[in-house]
């Protein structure tokens, strides 16, 4: 009973062009698209085992002599096929799929297969040799000498009736010089021999020194000039022809076919059978990772050739192809039709038994007979090169070597022989990196290998075992086995009895234990000096920091994180660092611990807790940093009194600043940490800062004395004390005036002052991962913030009141003092950024809005005002006056104190 596989089809998948398409006959596919056939009836006899086995998918021209590609795999994953623009055109392909292996000339089990794109001319040049270099700029051809022509095309692969019309560039561009007809384009290519150029030289009329022409590609079927990209019909600008003349020999033109170089496209699929697909490793109680996936993702990837020598030998005086050398032939044949690159070579031989001149032809027939097979077979005749040598160190010496009593001595046989050769590319490509973390003692690994196969291996010698080897340092001797499947010992090099693992304070720039995994084929990574995977075990290390400081030498924070007896601990620690390092913070309350936790078990708990707070005094040194920029804000601005302004900015200027010192609690864990693929390795660290507050500020700006004060620097509002002086004139000139009739003397005090309090403080929670995207922050951030702008006249009877955009109550009384305030807006920014180069750090912003002066009210005694609004008009003096424009506080700050304005809470420490 027959079995097999009586029918294919299309799966639905990919775009198909129904219009141009038949039912079960014919499928039409649109350029670049990827469309997939499946089996889609299997002959009766057909049992469900074989069903499951795997099937050839044979790729042919329309009349099935020549394979195109053939392709293996499970008849349950159904056959991809794309057609790239340039092989779009009439030309079809027939596919089908065998159980066997070989095809089906009786029955029509398969499609016809076509790709479909707009005509179109993509490329051009003209050539001194077929497919050759294009000599456009540099080359003047003579009449007579031949020509070639190169196109390259989309939409018209497999047109043998095209036509290149030659055109003068001086001529009309409407009537040819000369049309060529029943061109062909073969494999998305025009290549055309033009041997007649002494033909046009009659036709030239006027002819210049040097003539230029170009064509145009007419499609008769469609009656129209194939454009190119830019709809242009004018290729091959220009062909240059001096006037001289080089042949009067005139021959018919000649289609070429494409040259190849023979070399494989690092981009396909490989499809050796000699092979595996993907490989998997499995650690202790996780998820499965795929490192290797049919060649995805690879790099460095390289094709080393390799000649390969594949000889068959014959009975004497015969050249029929023996049992056994047809299977050496269809090895070779199935090798060949999977790889499209490789260009074969026959070399036929004889012995010297017999005439010289019969030998040389019974070594070409033993050569043709071979290539039949190949032929055949479906492989591409133009692939082949079919030659008889003859005989082996010929003579015609009857009484020596050329004697039949020889014929069988082992000499002689082997004499009797053909060569195959050609060239196998093989596959190499950088070390794949899997980075794990683990612990001291060892750990279970698992390597699971798919679709392992070494029965079709085509090396000579040394040929590829389906086994696995792993080689290490930690191992006694080399593990190697047959088999797909493994399981290996894998821990990192930090022992569980090390007590002070100083080498391992940033986990992912220590040394790792490395384990050599070999696995090869013919299809990836051919080459067995070539470690294919490489796994690289990390200590699984966890550092845990504590610290908190107090600038003020005043413990007043409510730790939510520490417990009272934790900070005792940590405080004690503290002291006895201070002492020892001869009381540099002995003005400065903190506590500090760092502990080191590792080797952890299958439970996931730590078998290995060290206190390394003494034993790495320089580390948490460094580490104290984490505060250092609120610290040197605090010294740059502030007295070691912890009081008003006194150095750092000048002597005697008319505004104070009070930075009051924070109170910080930080803690931190960092460990190793892993991308998704174990590809790369990082450091991931978690930390929390609790802080009352963090940035305290209280600023108070005389604007007045500002303006008065000759030859001070104007450091922080710009035009708001040049209004301020400006007011100060206006008003000690209406005060001359005096109140009613008696005088007033201008010893009158007058202020304008602008008052600025702010504080941030809070809770921040975050993890960073320098090699994972995914990150968690939990930002509690409190904001109380207040800004005035307080003025006032103390004089007997006259009151001046300077309002602003957001007026507040206002209060005048007969006693001739008045004090006003208006509260401004501050706008707050929080910004916690990761920089790969710095660390993670806090910028805090504190943005003041425009201060914008609506109303200046000059009152003379006898008027009580309560609650004036915003649209009352004034007695004297209504303009509206911008006293400063929008300012950002702490950018004031960065430059008054020369620091950044940026606290540092964890710095990056080279490569972690």
């Amino acid at each position: 009973m027959v079995k097999g596989v009586k029918r294919i089809k299309w799966n639905g998948k990919g775009k198909v062009i129904s219009s141009l398409s038949t039912p079960n006959k014919k499928v039409v596919i649109a350029a670049d698209q990827e469309v997939f056939f499946e089996v889609d009836l299997w002959y009766e006899g057909t049992s469900e085992t074989d069903k499951k086995k795997d099937v050839t998918w044979i790729l042919q021209d329309r009349k099935k002599n020549t394979i195109i590609v053939q392709r293996i795999h499970s008849a349950n994953a159904p056959q991809r096929i794309s057609i790239p623009k340039p092989l779009c055109g009439p030309f079809e392909y027939y596919i089908e799929a065998s159980l066997s292996g070989k095809r089906d000339v009786v029955n029509q089990t398969g499609l016809l297969v076509s790709g479909h794109c707009p005509a179109k001319i993509v490329s051009s040049k003209w050539c001194t040799t077929n497919d050759g270099k294009d000599v456009r700029k540099e080359h003047l051809f003579k009449y007579g000498e031949t020509v070639y022509l190169n196109l390259m095309t989309e939409g018209v692969n497999g047109n043998l009736n095209l036509s290149v019309d030659v055109f003068r560039k001086s001529g009309d561009g409407k009537t040819p010089l000369h049309r060529y007809t029943s061109v062909d384009v073969i494999d998305g290519e025009i290549n055309l021999a033009i041997k007649n150029t002494f033909s046009w030289y009659p036709k030239l009329m006027g002819m210049k020194e040097t003539e230029e022409f170009y064509v145009k590609v007419f499609d008769p079927a469609n009656k129209l000039y194939i454009p190119n990209s830019n709809d242009e019909t004018k290729h091959a600008c220009y062909l240059k022809i001096n006037k001289k003349i080089g042949s009067q020999e005139i021959k018919p033109p000649t289609n070429l076919s494409p040259l190849k170089t023979g070399e494989p496209d690092k981009s396909k699929e490989r499809y050796e059978l000699c092979r595996f697909e993907t490989i998997e490793i499995t650690e202790s109680k996780k998820t499965p990772i795929r490192v290797f996936d049919n060649g995805e993702n690879l790099k460095k990837i390289s094709n080393p050739k390799t000649p390969i020598l594949k000889t068959i030998v014959f009975d004497f005086d015969k050249y029929d192809i023996t049992a056994e050398a047809k299977t050496t032939l269809n090895n070779v044949l199935q090798y060949l039709l999977l790889s499209q690159h490789s260009y074969i070579k026959i070399d036929g031989h004889a012995c010297v038994i017999g005439k010289e001149q019969y030998n040389q032809k019974l070594s070409q027939q033993r050569s043709d007979a071979v290539k039949k097979i190949f032929v055949d077979g479906g492989l591409d005749a133009s692939r082949i090169v079919s030659i008889g040598r003859g005989e082996v160190n010929p003579t015609d010496d009857k009484k020596g070597r050329d004697n039949i009593k020889y014929k069988n001595e082992k000499e002689y046989i082997e004499n009797r022989r053909v060569d195959i050769i050609f060239d196998s590319y093989g596959h190499d490509a950088q070390t794949i990196i899997y980075k794990t973390i683990a612990s001291s003692h060892n750990e279970n690994f698992t390597i699971d290998i798919t679709e392992y196969q070494n029965k079709a291996c085509f090396k000579e010698k040394n040929k590829h075992q389906k086994n696995i080897k792993i080689n290490s340092p930690e191992y006694k001797k080399v593990i190697d086995k047959v088999t797909n499947k493994l399981d290996f010992p894998v821990k990192s090099n930090l022992e569980s009895w090390n007590p002070a693992p100083l080498q391992y304070i940033w986990p992912a720039s220590s040394t790792p234990n490395l384990y050599d995994i070999h696995i090869h084929s013919c299809r990836y990574f051919s080459n067995e000096n070539t470690t294919t995977i490489q796994v690289m075990a990390y200590a699984d290390i966890k550092w845990k920091f504590n610290f908190y400081i107090n600038l003020s030498n005043a413990l007043s924070i409510k730790w939510q994180k520490l417990h009272k007896s934790k900070h005792d601990e940590l405080r004690k620690k503290a002291l006895k660092l201070a002492n020892e390092e001869k009381g540099e913070y002995t003005e400065v309350d903190f506590g500090v611990s760092l502990e080191a936790n590792f080797d952890k078990d299958e439970n996931g708990k730590y078998q290995s807790t060290p206190d390394l707070t003494f034993k790495y005094t320089d580390k948490i040194k460094s580490l104290f940093s984490v505060i250092s920029s609120v610290k040197k804000i605090s010294q740059g601005i502030t007295s070691t009194t912890k009081g008003k302004l006194s150095k750092g900015i000048g002597r005697k200027l008319p505004f104070d600043i009070t930075l009051n010192a924070p109170a910080v609690f930080f803690g931190s864990e960092w460990e190793a940490d892993l991308n998704d693929d174990h590809s790369e390795i990082g450091t991931k660290i978690k930390f929390f800062l609790e802080a009352k507050p963090l940035i305290e500020l209280t600023l108070v700006i005389d604007l007045l004395s500002l303006a008065v004060q000759a030859g001070v620097a104007v450091v922080t509002l710009g035009s708001g004390n040049a209004l301020a002086l400006e007011i100060f004139n206006m008003v000690r000139t209406w005060a001359e005036k005096g109140y009613e009739t008696e005088k007033v003397l201008i010893n009158f005090k007058m202020y304008i002052d602008l008052e600025i309090k702010g504080s941030v403080s809070g809770v921040i929670d975050t993890t960073y991962s320098t090699v994972n995207d995914k990150k968690e922050a939990n930002f509690n951030l409190d904001t109380n913030v207040s800004l005035e702008l307080k003025s006032g006249l103390e004089l007997k009877g006259m009151v001046v009141v300077i309002g602003t955009v957001k007026k507040p109550e206002l209060e005048g009384h007969v006693e001739g003092s008045v004090k006003a305030s208006a509260k401004m807006g501050l706008t707050s920014t929080h910004s916690l950024k990761y920089n790969s180069q710095v660390g993670v750090y806090y910028t805090p912003g504190l943005k003041v809005d425009p201060c914008v002066g609506q109303v200046i009210i000059m009152i003379k005694v006898g008027f009580t005002y309560k609650k004036i609004s915003s649209d009352w008009k004034p007695v004297n003096y209504n303009r509206t006056r911008t006293f400063y424009d929008e300012f950002d506080i702490m950018a004031n700050l960065e430059k008054i104190t020369g620091y950044k304005n940026e606290i540092l809470f964890w710095e990056k420490k080279n490569k972690m």
